[in-house]
């Protein structure tokens, strides 16, 4: 039921996206060029390891949109499962277990797991 939920959530999500750039264009572009402009240019910490520090993030804050897109753009990053899960599994001494939790059964969904 949450994975249909999460699903359900991503298209409401990607609908409310899209919506914002038609209206907001000019502050969307602003917003992307800065969170580009710190990934890329706020430090010394490499690309793999940016992201999944933004997995973690993510998973702490419960932003499921936003951790599904960090994972994905994680393996794009060359972050393997194992990276990435060991990342959520830092979240739960410090953010809560059951953060921890729902944010690897969103893994798991990414993953394509059963």
């Amino acid at each position: 039921m949450k994975i249909i939920e999460g699903v359900i959530i991503m298209d409401v999500m990607e609908r409310n996206l899209h919506y914002f750039i038609d209206k907001h264009n000019d502050i969307y572009e602003a917003y992307e060029n800065y969170g580009n402009m710190l990934h890329e240019k706020g430090g010394p910490l490499n690309e793999k390891t940016r992201w999944l520090i933004k997995v973690a993030i993510s998973a702490c804050c419960q932003y499921q949109y936003a951790l599904r897109t960090h994972i994905k753009k994680a393996v794009r990053a060359g972050c393997t499962r194992e990276e990435i899960e060991h990342a959520i599994l830092l979240v739960a001494p410090s953010g809560g277990f059951p953060k921890m939790m729902e944010a690897t059964l969103i893994l798991r969904d990414e993953m394509g797991d059963k």
